[in-house]
Parts: C-alpha cells; sequence; structure tokens
C-alpha cells in the first residue's frame, strides 16, 4: 500500500457568517479508529446542514469532525485497528457525521456502501445523506406504499430530488413545490406528477384538486412554521407528517382535533446525531433494497454543479442563492 502523508488540505470554518468563512487550511489527515475506515476523498456532497453549521446553528455532534461535509465518495486506503484489510482499495460513498470537506476522511465502516456500477465519483458522494434521509423518513418513518401519493417541499433540492427519483422507481405519486415556473418544470422533468409554484399558487388547493379531494398519503416537510397546519390540511384520514426541518420555524401551532379525528402521524427526525448502529442498519437496508436498482441504472441523482474542494466558498453560494436544481459536490 502507498504510504499516506502526514497532512491535506481542508476546508475549515474561520469563524461563523457568510460563504467567505469557508477556509482551505492543512491538517493532519485523520487516523482511522476501531470500526473505521479512511477514505481518500475523490468528491463530497454539500447539503444544507453544512450551511447551517457554517452559519454557527447546527454544531457537529460530540466526537465528529469540526470540518463540514456528511457525505463522501472515494477510496479505501487504511482500516481501523482490527479492520478487514480485504476493505483496502474498495470504493465506497459513505455517509459521515462530519469531516467530508477534505482530501482524507474517515467513516464508520457501516455507513461505507460500494459506489454502484456505472457511477461517477461525484454522482456516488451526491447518494448517502439525501438518500438515507430521504429513505428513513419517506419509507421507514413515513412507511410510504406502492401506489401512495405524497407532497414533498423543497422539490428541486437535493432532498426533493432525490425524493422525486425514489418514489418513480418504487410506483409512489409525488407532488413537490418549488418556487418558481422554471423549477417546477425541472420537477417535472424528474418525474414529478404534479409541482406547483408556491410564490403564485396556493399548494394545499393544488393538492386537494390532483387528489379529488382525498388528500395525500404522507408529507415531507423541511419548511416547518406556518406549513405545517396547511400540510395537515393536505393529508388524507391516516395521513402521515414527517418533519426533516424547519426554515420557517420550529414553533408551530396545529389543531389537535384534526389529528384526532383524522387519525393522522406526526413524526420526524435527525440524521446526524444517530448512533453509528442505527446508521449501519439503515445502511444495510438501503444496500439491499435500493443498490441493485441503481447498478440496473434505474435512477441516478440529478446533478447540479461541481466545484473544487477549494472553492466550497462558491458551492455554499449558489445553495443559499437558491439556483441549484439537485446536488453540488466538490470534487478533489
Amino acid at each position: 500500500m502507498t504510504s499516506l502523508p502526514a497532512d491535506m488540505t481542508a476546508v475549515a470554518i474561520g469563524a461563523p457568517g457568510g460563504p467567505e468563512m469557508l477556509q482551505s487550511v492543512t491538517r493532519p489527515v485523520p487516523q482511522p479508529g476501531a470500526e473505521e475506515v479512511l477514505i481518500r476523498v475523490a468528491a463530497a456532497g454539500v447539503n444544507r446542514p453544512d450551511v447551517l453549521q457554517r452559519m454557527g446553528l447546527y454544531p457537529p455532534p460530540p466526537g465528529a469532525s469540526d470540518l463540514p461535509g456528511l457525505e463522501v465518495a472515494g477510496t479505501v486506503v487504511a482500516v481501523g485497528p482490527g479492520g478487514d484489510p480485504e476493505m483496502l482499495g474498495q470504493e465506497v460513498c459513505a455517509l459521515v457525521a462530519g469531516g467530508g470537506y477534505a482530501e482524507y476522511c474517515t467513516a464508520p465502516v457501516g455507513s461505507c456502501l460500494p459506489v454502484p456500477k456505472g457511477f461517477s465519483m461525484a454522482e456516488a458522494a451526491a447518494l448517502p445523506e439525501t438518500v438515507f434521509t430521504v429513505w428513513h423518513n419517506l419509507f421507514e418513518r413515513g412507511y410510504v406504499q406502492e401506489g401512495e401519493t405524497v407532497l414533498v417541499h423543497g422539490g428541486t433540492s437535493g432532498i426533493g430530488t432525490t425524493a422525486i427519483g425514489l418514489c418513480k422507481l418504487f410506483g409512489i405519486r409525488v407532488i413537490v413545490t418549488c418556487g418558481s415556473a422554471d423549477k417546477c418544470d425541472a420537477a417535472r422533468a424528474l418525474g414529478a406528477d404534479l409541482a406547483v409554484d408556491y410564490s403564485n399558487e396556493d399548494y394545499v388547493a393544488a393538492v386537494k384538486d390532483f387528489t379529488g379531494g382525498a388528500g395525500v398519503h404522507v408529507v415531507l416537510d423541511m419548511v416547518g412554521g406556518d406549513y405545517v397546519p396547511r400540510n395537515l390540511d393536505c393529508l388524507a384520514d391516516d395521513g402521515r407528517h414527517v418533519s426533516i426541518a424547519f426554515q420557517r420555524g420550529a414553533k408551530v401551532e396545529i389543531d389537535v382535533s384534526q389529528v384526532m379525528r383524522r387519525r393522522l402521524t406526526l413524526t420526524g427526525s435527525t440524521l446526524r446525531a444517530r448512533s453509528a448502529a442505527f446508521k449501519a442498519l439503515l445502511a444495510d437496508e438501503i444496500h439491499r433494497t435500493l443498490w441493485p436498482r441503481l447498478a440496473e441504472g434505474a435512477w441516478k441523482p440529478a446533478m447540479d454543479q461541481a466545484f473544487a474542494l477549494t472553492d466550497a466558498a462558491a458551492a455554499h453560494a449558489r445553495m443559499q442563492a437558491g439556483a441549484h436544481v439537485g446536488k453540488i459536490v466538490l470534487t478533489v
């Protein structure tokens, strides 16, 4: 095995603030611990939690790297104590709790998945964070089934485009909201059955019209705030509301009698702070259920734009501008 360098280039947060706070730094190459591998990073995904961390609003969990970056793809170049040497040289993508914006990154063995056949490293790096999030929240917590209909806000975000793709794979109708007519066109091109421009249309009325008044079975919500009671109005009886973020506020007011009368379920989750054991179980289910479909070429993530690692500030600026459709990645 080629000897590893002592130091690497990484992108750190100088201080809470705007994209300009992302700074290229030299750091020691991290060492993998037990049940970990070291990945030479080829590409890293950029996600909304990275932006929140940069702004000082989403600190890494205890023990995680202070560097941003929650998903990477690359080659395993070292294994931790007692690790499987057969992993050396394998091309993997991995969900990590931090540290992805770097030339090298440690990852739990259980959160690593093989790069799917036919995927570039950039496409593979665009998978873990959004696929794990959508799979757990839509399919496990929302237990959506073939033939049902879901409403997903932020239809052209990484989460939104991934939700569209996975719903289409498994026979689920998907309604999305977007902020412009162009974004609605993009969402429909990716497979959305209905795209609603929330800037000039009432999405509740649009959902009711599209479903013949029945409503949707699941809402995947990243908006929070005043959207939540409107989302409940979109749900069918026995519907499930799954919260994964709250861009318009964490405090909401709802009519509990509606929840009781219509047997609605309100749930949600965060992924980053969950245990390595939980993420390993989730990775195993995704590998068994979804990865064979990816190897067949059934779906690839919608890719927006790639930036060099040292241009992370530009990548964050693009994400915050809201013009992107799909995933933004950094390449090393």
